[in-house]
């Protein structure tokens, strides 16, 4: 198994993008809560344009300009089966709408499992790209990210503002 990592300048700061045998299984911000020790990224990429961290490049890019609202970088997402089955369902909410920790509970099929998915969103170890910051209260009120609330924010008012054809501000 090879890990390699490189560091990508975004609108919401610098992304440290790991990839593990040619897909990607991190994508952290600087200062994120349940960010992993330095050391489990590996060594830093020896080329930082080959694929797949270009590919991320240029999606993250495209993504922060407003041109592309899915991603489709191979991942490789290290989780128990549980975390995975929330990533997954992550990835089907659609861009600039924002679902429950219940709805996300109900989704995968373990309606009374909502702080259990609450955790696991917050494991989640490849952020933006697997969207947990689409996931709010029950209230609608936004609750932690592992980003911070206020990048949380950001995203959130990025996407519903390029959905509804305005132009966001920058974070």
């Amino acid at each position: 198994m090879r890990t390699t990592h490189t560091v990508l300048e975004s609108t919401v700061g610098p992304l440290t993008v790991v990839v593990t045998d040619g897909a990607v299984s991190g994508l952290y911000m600087r200062e994120q809560r349940h960010r992993p020790a330095q050391e489990t990224f590996g060594f830093p990429a020896d080329d930082p344009d080959e694929r797949p961290f270009a590919q991320v490049g240029e999606q993250l890019d495209a993504y922060f300009a407003g041109d592309l609202t899915e991603f489709d970088v191979p991942l490789a997402l290290n989780g128990t089966p549980f975390q995975r089955r929330v990533w997954a369902a992550l990835q089907k909410i659609p861009y600039g709408e924002t679902v429950t920790y219940g709805e996300l509970a109900r989704e995968i099929g373990s309606p009374a499992a909502s702080r259990a998915v609450g955790l696991a969103n917050g494991k989640n170890p490849v952020s933006v790209i697997v969207p947990c910051h689409r996931v709010v209260g029950s209230n609608g009120d936004l609750t932690g990210y592992g980003g911070g609330i206020e990048r949380k924010r950001y995203l959130l008012d990025f996407e519903r503002k390029l959905r509804h054809g305005t132009a966001p501000a920058l974070f």
